[in-house]
Order: structure tokens, then C-alpha cells, then sequence
């Protein structure tokens, strides 16, 4: 039986860490090539897009997509991990705002915007995660990073006692701290602010309807209809530029030779990666156009 290759839109339970999904994946598919595509807390929910067999070539590609999340954000208390699974470290006892308010912080928000990482992340500080470093009491300085708000709009704001919580949608750029969002909501609106919720609805395109649960993994598995569910590798990163490359000179582009191409399209003539096909459609793999004008290959997919 040939290795399953594409990628499998998979909901992420609470509970779970990225890594325990692939775990679990590795377990029901029987296979070791799994990759994710962008790290979740274990609390967060939502779309998780794993890359099987040789599909796990186009990882990184899939990873600089846009992202799409559903937050709630809590004014009144913060923690010191910016979610609910810290100790709180600030409160009020009343908070006074509108939502008019809200929706008028919310809007300073979209845009290119600059965040520091929280300490309970990933991101490494002179060879350690910061979240290590939390861990053990520390507090460090970190440097602040712009990334891209696209789109935010709030779905409801109700009050929770003395607090208010407000719930929202973004779409954002690789590399956004919603937790972090959540808090510098809260600091434009002059009060604490922590994150109550979290849901990655969207992935990569991929939406959180298009995604299965480990156990309808499992029973398609056990059917032998899980192919059906899988997202092929050049589909995956459509938004990748296409070419089609002339009959003759397929061979020496999966031979891993430079070519020289003489009509490409705009896309293309742009720069960057492509994809490369066939006359027939089959996908030959990822490949950069040169300054010389030739094409060089990335990563070759098909066999010569």
C-alpha cells in the first residue's frame, strides 16, 4: 500500500497540544512522514492542517498563509500568560465602557501593527523559549514585531458579572498573538484585558467545516475512504504562481536542471516560487525563476 501524500484538515480539540495531534495521527494512519502547520496552544480549538508523506515538503508554505480566529476576550482581569490558564495578576472591580467603544479600538487595530511576544510563548531568547524561561520566574526583554491585522470585527460583547467579554473575529498574518491582541484591546480601552477563548476557524484557506476530528480520522481510515478528504500538496499552495513547462523539457526539469524559459506569465515574471507542470496537468514540483531568466528547481515533486 503506497504512503498516503496530502494535506488532512484536522479540528483541534482543547486539551491537545500540536505535537499530541500529530502523535495521535501517526497512530491512526500508521505512518511517521506527519507535519503540522502552525503551532495552537493546547487550549485553543480549531483548524490544524497536517501535511502527510510528501506533502510535508510544502509545509513551510502553507505556514505563511493567513489565519483566521474567533477570540473573547474578558475586560477587567489580567493574567500572566494573557489567557485563563495563568494567575491572575490585575483586576477592577467595575469596568465602564460602551460598545461603540469597543468598536472603535477594535478598528485602530486593522492594519500593520507592532507586538511584543508574551513570555508564555515559543519564541527563543539567546537559545531559549521564553516560555521556559517563564517557567523559572524570569521576565526578559523582547523585542517587538510588526505583523498584519487584515480584518477585525466584533460578533457580540456581554457582560459577565462585573465584566464585560467581548467576542471577535480576525484574520491576521503568520506570527499574531491573539493573547497579546486581547491585551492591547484591553490597554486601548484603559483597563485589563485577558483571553477567555480561542478558535482558529480558517488555516491556510482551509476552514474549520473542511476539517475532520481524530476520531472521523480514524473511521475513515478504517473505511479506506480518508483519501477522499485529502487536499493535494499543489492545491494546498495555490496561491502559488503556475507554469506549464514544454513536453521536451519536463525530463530535464525533474532531472533538477536549470531551463531556459522564454514566455512565462506576469505572475511569474515577478519572482518568487512557482509551481511547474506538465502539458498534462501533472504537478512537477516547486521551482524560482532566476535573474538570468532560467528556472531552478526548489523542491521536485514528480518522478523522471
Amino acid at each position: 500500500m503506497s504512503e498516503l501524500t496530502g494535506v488532512l484538515a484536522v479540528y483541534k480539540p482543547a486539551g491537545f497540544t500540536s505535537h499530541d495531534v500529530v502523535a495521535k495521527a501517526r497512530r491512526i494512519l500508521g505512518m511517521k512522514r506527519i507535519g503540522h502547520t502552525g503551532t495552537l496552544d493546547p487550549q485553543v480549538t480549531g483548524v490544524l492542517p497536517l501535511c502527510l508523506g510528501r506533502a510535508t515538503r510544502v509545509v513551510e508554505y502553507i505556514q505563511e498563509l493567513p489565519k483566521e480566529y474567533v477570540a473573547t476576550l474578558r475586560l477587567g482581569m489580567a493574567s500572566d500568560t494573557e489567557d485563563l490558564t495563568g494567575t491572575i495578576t490585575e483586576s477592577v472591580e467595575e469596568v465602564h465602557v460602551t460598545e461603540a467603544e469597543v468598536l472603535a479600538v477594535l478598528n485602530t487595530f486593522q492594519g500593520v501593527i507592532s507586538q511584543v511576544p508574551p513570555m508564555y510563548s515559543a519564541v527563543k531568547v539567546d537559545g531559549k523559549r521564553l516560555y521556559e524561561l517563564a517557567r523559572e520566574g524570569k521576565t526578559v526583554e523582547r523585542k517587538s514585531r510588526e505583523v498584519e491585522i487584515y480584518e477585525i470585527e466584533m460578533h457580540q460583547m456581554v457582560w459577565n458579572g462585573n465584566y464585560p467579554e467581548i467576542t471577535f473575529r480576525a484574520l491576521c498574518s503568520k506570527g499574531t498573538y491573539i493573547r497579546t491582541l486581547c491585551v492591547d484591546i484591553g490597554r486601548k480601552l484603559g483597563v485589563p484585558g485577558v483571553m477567555v477563548k480561542l478558535e482558529r476557524t480558517m488555516s491556510a484557506g482551509i476552514s474549520a467545516s473542511h476539517c475532520l476530528t481524530l476520531e472521523q480520522i480514524a473511521q475513515h481510515k478504517e473505511a479506506g475512504t480518508l483519501d477522499e478528504h485529502l487536499i493535494a500538496a499543489d492545491e494546498a499552495i495555490s496561491h502559488l504562481p503556475r507554469h506549464i513547462v514544454a513536453e521536451e523539457k519536463k525530463k530535464a526539469a525533474l532531472q533538477g536542471q536549470r531551463l531556459a524559459i522564454r514566455c512565462v506569465t506576469p505572475e511569474v515574471k515577478q519572482g518568487g516560487d512557482f509551481r511547474l507542470y506538465d502539458q498534462q496537468g501533472e504537478f512537477l514540483g516547486i521551482y524560482a525563476l532566476e535573474a538570468a531568466g532560467a528556472i531552478a528547481p526548489v523542491k521536485v515533486f514528480a518522478q523522471v
